[in-house]
């Protein structure tokens, strides 16, 4: 039943690793601690079943616009579900509870404090519930990266809710924190799923940085015609650092929380469909997009801890292909985040433990040894060294600046052509590929979603690769199912045959 769900709702032959072993686990009915890297594929781990066991899945999301972004998704592969939060009108929650309540749901997502709210814990007994999930559960950890007071409260439902499984998911979790987990939001003997930390495929440098920007600039230079994030510690900083990139002639342009609604969905439509583009922003960029073609990330300062810098750096090279991943900081990083958490209105119990955080933070940036040895001990995870960093290099295996005049390195960098994934025959077929892009990106406005959610880029390049003329054809491409087959197939087909084989 899983299986068929997974190749008829999302049009993939089979599992990654690590994914059934947690889905057959929720099958059973018993609660799971899932600890998976960015880009394994952790939401058809509960997907999936809540649709093979009928029922509705109540889903925990930390944000709103990651529960739209699920939401978006599964309904473009014609799954039943829906979002109960702040940014939407009182009537559109009241549609989506009682769609839940006549059954007409197979997912409801909702934030923390919306699902523990008294008089929703009254209600939701009038669901008929198949599981609840968990998402970013490292969130629950006061020693995690990203606490969140309010997720302590959902320690109510094991006990509320006694026979309905509970399914806990993070892709950043060392021993401690997964034990932090287990304990307070699920029962006795979960089944605990760690999948290994290691992205073999990114190469991690770490510098000094100097007093201006030169060296970032070149670093992205270096990468031009290739799709990467740079992230900046505050939105005036990311704001200066595109434009100075777009001066240079990089596609490159802003992302936070300060631009507007139909700014931010602009930038995400850029990132996702055109070439090269370089997205600058703040932390929260990259959550839920479905990109796997991220060559670089790049740090202009200190991320917030080890673990929020393995997620951010986990956005990068999702396809297996050779990726990079640079930070630059400086003393005065340390310096800000120390008065930060100084000052902040934080207990002392919480400002011990951020400060511990940035403790460890720093011993892993300092430390002479391999990063990636370094990093993933941090996750209790023991490895040779990487022997592609540059601490195993003796050396940055960061190029160098260019020392070319300003005006040339913008000429040279302002009409590269896209690089496609090694290992594809899409190189010979950069203007197919392009052509597949434009028209996600019409169907997509047409419908006023992201264009990943039509089909994400691992799909088009496929297409692209393998060229099918038919819908039988067009079948077997991963990442095309049934739903969206009759939804998109024609018009992804005409574009296909308008192509020589």
């Amino acid at each position: 039943m899983p299986d068929e769900v997974l190749r008829r709702v999302f049009g993939h032959e089979g599992f990654r690793p690590g994914q059934l072993q947690v889905v057959e686990a929720i099958m059973a009915g018993r609660d799971v601690l899932a600890v998976m890297p960015t880009g394994a594929g952790k939401s058809l781990c509960y997907q999936v079943p809540a649709i093979a066991r009928g029922g509705v899945a109540v889903v925990v999301s930390p944000l709103v616009a990651l529960m739209q972004d699920q939401v978006a998704r599964l309904q473009a592969a014609g799954v039943a579900a829906g979002t109960i939060n702040s940014s939407q009108p009182w009537g559109t929650n009241a549609d989506a509870w009682r769609a839940a309540q006549r059954g007409d749901l197979r997912l409801l997502y909702m934030s923390p404090e919306r699902l523990t709210d008294a008089r929703m814990l009254e209600a939701l007994p009038r669901l008929n519930l198949s599981l609840f999930a968990v998402d970013e559960a490292h969130c629950v950890s006061q020693w995690g990266h990203d606490f969140r007071p309010e997720y302590m409260a959902l320690s109510q439902l094991r006990d509320r809710f006694a026979k309905v499984p509970i399914a806990a998911l993070t892709a950043t979790a060392d021993a401690r924190t997964r034990a932090e987990i287990a304990r307070t939001l699920l029962r006795d003997q979960p089944v605990v799923h760690v999948a290994g930390f290691d992205r073999p495929n990114i190469s991690v440098g770490i510098e000094r940085r100097q007093k201006n920007d030169r060296r970032l600039q070149a670093l992205a230079l270096s990468m031009r015609g290739q799709s990467g994030i740079v992230y900046c510690p505050s939105r005036a900083r990311t704001d200066r650092l595109a434009a100075e990139l777009a001066s240079l002639g990089l596609n490159a342009f802003p992302y936070h929380a300060g631009m507007e609604a139909e700014a931010r969905r602009a930038a995400l439509d850029r990132f996702v469909t055109e070439a090269g583009a370089v997205a600058v922003a703040t932390i929260a960029f990259g959550m839920g997009i479905d990109k796997p073609d991220v060559r670089f990330v790049l740090h202009a300062g200190l991320p917030g801890s080890i673990e929020a810098y393995y997620q951010e750096i986990g956005r990068a090279g999702r396809d297996g292909q050779p990726a990079v991943a640079a930070m630059l900081y400086g003393i005065d990083d340390v310096m800000l985040r120390r008065r930060f958490i100084a000052q902040s209105g934080a207990s002392d119990a919480r400002k011990r433990v951020e400060l511990a955080r940035l403790s460890a933070l720093m011993g892993f940036i300092e430390q002479n040894g391999c990063r990636k040895q370094a990093l993933l001990r941090h996750f209790g995870e023991e490895a040779p060294p990487c022997g592609r960093c540059d601490a195993c290099l003796g050396k940055s295996f960061l190029p160098e600046a260019t020392g070319e005049p300003r005006r040339r390195r913008a000429e040279r960098a302002a009409i590269p052509a896209e690089r496609a994934p090694q290992g594809t025959q899409v190189a010979a077929d950069a203007d197919l590929l392009a052509a597949l892009k434009a028209k996600r990106l019409e169907l997509a406005r047409a419908q006023q979603v992201p264009a990943y959610v039509v089909f994400p880029d691992a799909t088009l390049v496929a297409m692209a690769a393998v060229q099918p003329r038919t819908r039988d054809a067009l079948r077997t491409i991963s990442g095309v199912g049934e739903v969206k087959l009759e939804r998109y197939g024609e018009a992804f087909l005409r574009v296909l045959r308008t192509y020589p084989s």
